[in-house]
């Protein structure tokens, strides 16, 4: 106020309150009502929360989350179904990925046959596997103790994606990344399989999500797909 000229009398006038209300702001450290809080900081030129720390207002918290479906406390607790049902319901975009998930493949023989039949209607389909060489895969294994068991694995879902190599629409490639989630993207709904230090993803938790107008979660890990597609190999066809 000194600085700007202002007396208690003016700013109460420029602001529309009563001068003494001023003078408690001042003298006595009174905190404003926020319109009138607001008022007073424009004609000041300066920020309100500056002003009046207390008038800072933490942004709330959703209980539920207009992008959140259903939330699973591990992968377990999931038929392979809601994944089969999920990936039969696409009509545009599969989009998986994962370090190995065997599980799909051993808990349902069709899935190829699946996903030629997506590919075949249109769909595009991208398939991204953990590379069984690379450092991250290998330090996985031995996070979750489980040896060369993670490697295994990854060579081994290779082996059951490799028949889909050539299929028109489809395309399946390794990455060397550090996965902090596993993705299976269905058009405007995903699974996401999060990962635990030292935990199989299996006991991990999964939450169902879809997309909605203006929602961030589904878009950042949209992003993180397309961002570790970008750094994954083309597998050729042996």
């Amino acid at each position: 106020m000194a600085a700007g000229g202002w007396t208690h009398a003016s700013l109460a006038t420029e602001v529309g309150i009563d001068p003494k209300s001023v003078e408690r702001w001042v003298n006595l450290g009174r905190v404003p009502r926020r319109a009138t809080a607001v008022k007073a900081a424009e004609a000041l030129g300066e920020d309100i929360h500056a002003l009046w720390p207390a008038l800072r207002q933490a942004r709330s918290a959703r209980a539920v989350s207009p992008e959140l479906v259903a939330l699973y406390e591990q992968r377990a607790d999931l038929p392979v179904s809601v994944f089969v049902d999920l990936l039969s319901s696409a009509r545009e975009r599969v989009d998986v990925l994962v370090y190995a998930a065997v599980f799909l493949h051993e808990a349902y023989p069709r899935l190829n046959d699946l996903l030629r039949e997506k590919a075949g209607a249109g769909c595009s389909v991208r398939i991204a596997l953990g590379d069984a060489d690379s450092l991250n895969v290998k330090a996985r294994g031995l996070e979750e103790r489980y040896g060369h068991g993670i490697e295994s694995r990854c060579r081994l879902a290779l082996m059951h994606y490799r028949p889909l190599v050539d299929v028109p629409g489809i395309e399946l490639r390794t990455h060397g990344t550090t996965l902090y989630n596993s993705l299976y993207r269905v058009d405007d709904q995903m699974l996401v399989n999060g990962h635990l230090w030292g935990v199989n993803a299996y006991a991990a938790p999964v939450w169902h999500l879809r997309q909605v107008e203006g929602g961030r979660m589904f878009t950042g890990y949209e992003e993180s797909f397309d961002a570790v597609w970008e750094t994954a190999q083309a597998v050729e066809a042996s």
